[in-house]
C-alpha cells in the first residue's frame, strides 16, 4: 500500500511540475526585458532542474512516470491561460499577479515534497540533498514573495489613490 501511495505521490507532483514549468517558461516570456522576466527566466530553468531530479529520483525508487498525468498538466497550464484577466484579449497586470500566486503554490508544493522526502528517506535519496533542494526552494519562495506583492501593488496602485 506505502510503496502505491508513493509512487502516486511523486507522479502527481512529477505532473504538478511540467504544469509549473510552463506557467514559468510563458510568466518569463510575457515579462522579457524587465528584471520580473529575468527572476522568472532563472526559476524557470531551476523548474525544469527540480522536475528532472525528481523524475531521477522516481527512477532511482522504481516509480514510473505517467505520460498520461505528464499530460493532464501540461494541458491544465494551457487552461488555466482562458481565464478572465480584465481585458479582452492579452496580457494583463492581472494576469503577472495570478501567475506568480500559481507559481507560489507549486513552489510551496515542491517545498512540501522535499520535506516529505527527507522526513521518509533521511537527508539524501538517489544521490540528491535533500536539505539543498528545501533552501533551494525557500529562496524561489522569497523571490516570487517579492515580485508578486510588487506585481500587486503596481496592478493596485489606481484603486489605492481612488480608495485614499
Amino acid at each position: 500500500m506505502a510503496d502505491r501511495l508513493l509512487k502516486i505521490y511523486m507522479q502527481d507532483h512529477l505532473a504538478g511540475a511540467t504544469a509549473g514549468l510552463e506557467l514559468a517558461h510563458r510568466s518569463a516570456s510575457a515579462n522579457e526585458g524587465s528584471p520580473m522576466g529575468e527572476f522568472l527566466a532563472r526559476l524557470a530553468e531551476e523548474i525544469a532542474e527540480d522536475r528532472d531530479i525528481l523524475a531521477e529520483i522516481m527512477d532511482s525508487l522504481d516509480v514510473p512516470q505517467d505520460k498520461v498525468k505528464n499530460a493532464m498538466g501540461w494541458g491544465a497550464e494551457k487552461l488555466g491561460r482562458l481565464k478572465p484577466n480584465g481585458q479582452l484579449t492579452g496580457y494583463s497586470p492581472l494576469s503577472r499577479i495570478v501567475e506568480l500566486e500559481g507559481l507560489t503554490v507549486g513552489v510551496r508544493g515542491k517545498l512540501s515534497l522535499w520535506e516529505n522526502l527527507r522526513a521518509t528517506f533521511g537527508e539524501e535519496v538517489a544521490d540528491r540533498n535533500l536539505d539543498g533542494l528545501i533552501a533551494r526552494a525557500n529562496g524561489q519562495l522569497e523571490g516570487l514573495t517579492e515580485h508578486r506583492t510588487e506585481a500587486a501593488r503596481v496592478a493596485f496602485e489606481d484603486e489605492i489613490t481612488r480608495v485614499a
